[in-house]
């Protein structure tokens, strides 16, 4: 069976409304590592206030833990340590850019 190449789950609160947010955090996952990610998945999630975001299933990032939301370039950066560490994310390497 072949290597399956890395899946990203981003669990959101339905409650909240954060789908719009949980779909714009894939959207730049699976622009930013297109040939990296097998996919990444919207999953709703019933426990109020919750916004985690899993590599596999490593919690990359968990909102409650981390008291707001990703910033989107330390996100990247996380996923890319772990996928593809040799690669360079550009303006998203460089500290005060906005990815």
């Amino acid at each position: 069976m072949p290597d399956r190449a890395p899946r990203v789950e981003i669990e959101y609160c339905v409650g909240c409304r954060w789908l719009l947010r949980a779909g714009w955090t894939a959207q730049e996952l699976l622009t930013t590592f297109e040939n990296e990610l097998e996919e990444v998945a919207l999953v709703p999630g019933r426990t109020s206030g919750v916004f985690i975001v899993r590599l596999d299933d490593e919690v990359v990032f968990d909102r409650r833990e981390e008291e707001g939301f990703p910033e989107l370039r330390v996100l990247k950066q996380r996923i890319r340590d772990r996928i593809a560490p040799e690669r360079d994310l550009g303006h998203s390497d460089r500290e005060g850019d906005e990815a």
